[in-house]
């Protein structure tokens, strides 16, 4: 494996929970709901796989009970505010710092500890695809996964008619109300399977990237958030924003070490976050929707979706029935 390859295909391990809590939180956020719980619910969802692995030795356990604390959260969620009409940003924020400080109460005896890797899974004859194949093909099951959901992702919401419902409860509940869609209930359903997708993250982080259970997972959700923005609510497009942010970090980690650039430390841990927030104001200041003009025709409708530059009309509001 040459240094290139060796670095991607590092990006792609290291991206692999940010992708997965991404792709939920988009999920979440096409049904017109905010959860902010994303940073606690690693840690708290992360500690739990680690935990469950530790005392029963399953992995399939450990995955489903951290998916079921990310549910939990999320339905936290999403019943404040449908049943209880409270602000999204307000309890989403509240339950964060709660799971990130339940996750280092309960976590303390467990810190550091060994625990247990998901089982390398090169794929056969793709493995050997020159580039890439080891960028791509050469990992565990949970990173094949977060590859995956990228196009589940896309082909779900712009090829498929749940998918055409769920950017209708997202953009204009009232107007899928009037056509029969039950918009409550199924921003429920939207809201805790992003949730668990969000758990997965969390499990994915203790038992494949950074085994075992350590607190310095604390920012990973809010970097998940953020790339919800950059990405524009389109998944190829907070993909893109995960394994950015993730590249971004590998180069901030070898300036520390390049004798020839002499950068404070301080200075270089901020780069990524700098060159992110430029990215994000490129990606929203409209420019990016000016290049399907040069598009093949065919092409246009794709690059529209792909540019989109405006969240989903009903986000963070609650739809009440009339």
């Amino acid at each position: 494996m040459t240094g290139l390859e060796s670095t991607l295909r590092g990006i792609v391990r290291a991206a692999a929970p940010i992708v997965i809590a991404g792709q939920g939180e988009l999920l979440t956020e096409r049904a017109g709901v905010i959860n902010l719980s994303l940073d606690g619910t690693i840690m708290l969802s992360a500690m739990t796989a680690h935990l469950v692995v530790r005392e029963t030795g399953s992995l399939v356990q450990a995955v489903l009970a951290a998916m079921a604390v990310g549910a939990a959260v999320a339905l936290i969620v999403v019943f404040s505010s449908i049943a209880l009409k409270l602000n999204q940003v307000a309890v989403g924020f509240v339950l964060t710092i709660l799971c990130a400080d339940l996750a280092i109460f309960l976590g303390k005896p467990h810190f550091n500890q060994p625990g247990k890797e998901m089982p390398h899974m090169p794929i056969p004859l793709l493995k050997d695809i020159p580039l890439l194949g080891p960028v791509l093909f050469n990992h565990n099951i949970l990173i094949y996964f977060s590859l995956f959901l990228i196009v589940l992702m896309w082909f779900y919401i712009y090829r498929t008619r749940p998918g055409l419902t769920l950017r209708s409860i997202g953009e204009q509940p009232e107007a899928a109300f009037v056509r029969g869609t039950p918009v409550n209930a199924l921003r429920y359903v939207y809201v805790v399977v992003g949730g668990s997708l969000v758990g997965l993250a969390g499990a994915t982080y203790s038992l494949s990237v950074k085994l075992g259970w350590k607190e310095d997972l604390s920012g990973e959700g809010w970097i998940a958030l953020a790339i919800v923005i950059f990405g524009l609510w389109v998944p190829a497009r907070v993909a893109l924003g995960a394994y950015l942010i993730v590249g971004l970090r590998s180069i901030a980690i070898d300036l520390q070490g390049n004798k020839v650039i002499d950068l404070p430390s301080q200075i270089v841990n901020m780069l990524p976050w700098f060159l992110m927030i430029i990215t994000l104001l490129v990606a929203t200041s409209g420019a990016l929707t000016r290049l399907d003009r040069y598009a093949p025709e065919r092409f246009r409708p794709m690059m529209r979706r792909f540019t989109r530059a405006a969240p989903p009309r009903a986000l963070g509001t609650t739809f009440e029935k009339h």
